[in-house]
């Protein structure tokens, strides 16, 4: 709003200076300021209207699964209003495709993280399928394709894998498209900055060998109050600032929107559920981002990323990787370590066989004894 209020200062001198009665004065700030907002608003509607935002990450899935076990049945998404996201309030943001985060406690770490993770894909699929304003989605085309909310998948945790890049593999083959390298728990290959809060594999050492991963992908900014103001209290232009910084330090293509709507209990003052982006891009573009920028904030910057990777899968002919997690790294009661399992059944073999020849041993003796008392007795007969 700042045009704006240069625009009021000056008014307010020439009524100064020309001694003009009050209501004259009204007359000529009101209307300036009504049509130049509408202005700013239609075109800021456009604008999403034409570039429809992808939104990195939204836990509504989770919201399911804590309010109502997974059970659709028991809801309407077009006006459930227990949560920060429903279809209407998707419509009202503008919001063209959505991740949906298959996403499970740090606490499943080493038990059943890989089971609930599984779980939460398929509340995500059946939502997807059920409601038909949305489409689920795995590529790139498909999100320019799609005259709908384009459905994906992401994975917010790499403890949903269990240190397994089979487990990885197989959750692509579901339809996953993403999946962070940690929550606010360590792994044993990745550091999470969440440092304290669960007590996993502590470390001081950001990857591991086995969590080595490929660069040059986007700053998904995410709404959660205390993140962006480290306070329980925050607005529009607090987040807005986030969006500044970054591009200062890594330009306009290396930004997008992750909102974690859903995923905590605190947003800022104006950005309260999903149906309020626009007036983040309305706060952007008052501070002189330009339409193009605010273009690749909302959709072009993940679709360049997204594509590139695809490029790099289409193009490689690299086959699975097949390195397993070092036993020492991963070792723990409610992992079967298959080493330990050969090694003990070889143990068992080994005993087995020496007293399979020990019985040998002894059947022979049993039985040449058994013939020399049968000789002793003939001889004895005769």
């Amino acid at each position: 709003m700042a045009v704006y209020w240069y625009h009021y200062v000056s008014l307010v001198v020439c009524v100064q200076i020309r001694q003009l009665p009050v209501w004259i004065f009204l007359l000529m700030l009101t209307p300036g300021v009504v049509v130049a907002g509408k202005e700013i608003e239609t075109r800021v509607l456009e604008l999403m209207q034409r570039a429809p935002l992808i939104d990195g990450h939204n836990d509504l899935p989770l919201q399911l699964r804590k309010l109502y076990r997974n059970r659709l049945s028991k809801i309407d998404l077009h006006t459930i209003n227990r949560t920060n996201t429903n279809i209407e309030k998707l419509k009202l943001g503008r919001v063209g495709a959505q991740f949906w985060s298959a996403y499970v406690l740090c606490n499943a770490q080493n038990k059943d993280a890989v089971r609930l993770t599984l779980e939460q894909i398929d509340i995500i699929k059946r939502m997807c399928k059920e409601y038909e304003e949305f489409e689920l989605v795995t590529s790139s085309v498909g999100i320019d394709n799609s005259r709908k909310i384009a459905c994906l998948i992401g994975i917010e945790g790499g403890h949903s894998i269990d240190s397994s890049l089979a487990t990885l593999r197989m959750y692509y083959d579901l339809g996953v498209r993403y999946m962070s390298l940690t929550h606010t728990c360590n792994t044993p290959w990745a550091e999470t900055s969440a440092h304290g809060l669960h007590p996993f594999y502590p470390r001081n050492t950001s990857l591991t060998e086995f969590g080595k991963k490929r660069n040059k992908g986007l700053v998904m900014v995410t709404f959660h109050t205390e993140f962006v103001s480290c306070s329980s209290t925050a607005n529009v232009s607090t987040v807005a600032d986030h969006f500044d910084h970054i591009r200062k330090i890594a330009g306009p293509t290396s930004i997008g929107i992750g909102g974690d709507y859903d995923g905590v209990d605190r947003f800022p003052k104006g950005l309260e559920d999903v149906s309020k982006y626009p007036a983040l891009i309305q706060e952007l573009f008052d501070r002189g981002w330009n339409e193009s920028e605010l273009e690749g904030v909302l959709r072009k910057n993940f679709l360049r990323v997204f594509k590139t990777i695809e490029q790099v899968r289409d193009n490689s002919n690299l086959k699975p990787e097949e390195a397993e997690i070092p036993i020492n790294e991963v070792d723990n009661p409610c992992r079967l370590n298959l080493a330990k399992v050969t090694l003990a059944n070889k143990k068992h073999n080994t005993i087995s066989g020496k007293n399979s020849q020990e019985r040998d041993v002894s059947s022979v003796i049993t039985i040449v004894t058994m013939l020399t008392c049968i000789c002793l007795q003939l001889m004895t007969v005769q």
